[in-house]
């Protein structure tokens, strides 16, 4: 009996140990006081302003012979939906400026069929188009975030300024930023081996990749042994940013050095030259450039133009007057771009190089007259714009003592060439020219 008893007390035990963690073990799991309302959901990841957690994300290049009917074919979309997308894009995107090699990124439904809901076309790094299938045949454009770094690069003339800045790291089209900023103060055509270079920049970047080159902040160019200093500035909120000198003066002047942004000079200005085309000795009144078949020739100075057509000698050319001083001529193009009594701004495109005329390859043959008498344009000096005031200069001080011990710092390495440099070097120097 007492076996009995003893049993029914730890049966008894059990149930209120079991009672008691049950309650203590529901009270620690579930807490009253969490408002279910307010639990932070998971962030969506987001793609080209689409949620893409429940899709199924592909990326592809268009191939050749692909148009956006075939694309969308491809990927089980009817005839009438790709219409209806095509009606949809007019204003937005011209469908038929796809190209070969450009991606496109599709995203589908996680179902059997794989439903196409979104593709997604980049016609170049920053722009792209949504193509909606799930919105009506809606068609959108938008554009990715571009970031900017502030770069450094520097260099010595070995070969050519392409040369020496990718081996600094730096891509050659900053080559083209250096020519305008300096456009007013150095030849680029005389450029030797031993000039050096230090440039602050901005390189602006779209996924992490660069995209393309943006201002220069401060850079210094030595040539011929003799430093030439640049400081981006904006004196006042009403100004437009100019570029400096260390003294406060202006780089810009009255006329360009040239009228290319990059060539080289076949014949300069000369009172006795051998004729290549007449096969004698004559003055020879001008500088020429040679430049590829096409390139754009701009304008050295502000002006109106007062001739622009095609004789025997001249070829296709263009005359500017700037002034009661100064007037301007170009010689040999392909084809001219202004009319007589057009208004023309400094580095404004008149015209492309060719061969017309008196020529044996293609190049503009530069003229300048002052006063009425042909000089050569690469002996005269001309002035400068407006400087920086004097109640103006302690601020640019400021700045310009910032940039240079940024400059002071930067070491020119001469570092070897690498085959991949060459490529780069070559691809990016064709695309110059080609521009």
């Amino acid at each position: 009996m007492k076996k009995v008893k003893f049993l029914w007390i730890g049966i008894a035990l059990l149930v209120i140990a079991g009672g008691i963690w049950y309650w203590w073990s529901g009270n620690e799991k579930y807490d009253d006081n969490i408002d279910l309302n307010h639990v932070t959901p998971e962030e969506p990841t987001y793609l080209y302003g689409i949620a893409i957690d429940s899709f199924e994300v592909e990326e592809h290049t268009i191939l050749k012979n692909e148009f956006l009917s075939t694309i969308f074919a491809k990927h089980g979309v009817n005839n009438l939906t790709v219409h209806q997308l095509v009606q949809s894009s007019e204003g937005v995107f011209n469908v038929k400026d796809i190209r070969v090699g450009n991606p496109y990124t599709t995203i589908k439904e996680r179902d059997s069929a794989q439903t196409l809901a979104y593709l997604i076309y980049h016609p170049n790094l920053v722009d792209y188009i949504v193509f909606n299938l799930k919105d009506s045949a809606a068609v959108t454009a938008g554009q990715k975030e571009v970031t900017t770094e502030i770069k450094e690069v520097a260099g010595e003339i070995t070969s050519s300024l392409y040369e020496a800045l990718i081996k600094g790291g730096a891509n050659a089209n900053l080559a083209m930023k250096m020519a305008d900023m300096y456009a007013w103060t150095i030849d680029f055509y005389s450029i030797q081996k031993g000039d050096k270079f230090k440039v602050i920049y901005e390189q602006q970047l779209v996924d992490g990749s660069p995209l393309q080159i943006g201002n220069i902040h401060a850079a210094v160019f030595e040539h011929k042994g003799v430093p030439y200093y640049g400081y981006r500035y904006q004196v006042s909120e009403d100004k437009p940013f100019e570029y400096y000198n260390e003294k406060g003066e202006s780089l810009r002047r009255a006329f360009l050095k040239a009228p290319l942004k990059f060539s080289r000079i076949s014949s300069r200005f000369s009172l006795k030259r051998f004729h290549p085309v007449q096969k004698r000795w004559k003055a020879h009144l001008g500088t020429d450039y040679a430049a590829p078949h096409g390139t754009p020739i701009i304008a050295t100075g502000s002006g109106t133009v007062i001739a622009s057509e095609y004789n025997g000698n001249n070829g296709h050319y263009v005359k500017i007057k700037h002034n009661t001083t100064y007037t301007t001529q170009y010689l040999h193009m392909s084809r001219r771009a202004v009319k007589v009594g057009q208004r023309i701004s400094q580095g404004q495109v008149i015209g492309y190089v060719g061969s017309t005329g008196l020529a044996t390859g293609p190049h503009v043959c530069y003229r300048f007259w002052k006063n009425g008498q042909q000089v050569d344009p690469l002996r005269e000096k001309f002035p400068t714009a407006e400087p920086i005031t004097k109640t103006a200069i302690p601020a640019f001080e400021a700045y310009r003592l910032s940039k240079d011990s940024i400059l002071n710092r930067i070491e020119i390495k001469k570092a070897p060439i690498s085959e991949e440099m060459k490529a780069e070097l070559l691809k990016d120097s064709l695309a110059i020219e080609a521009n």
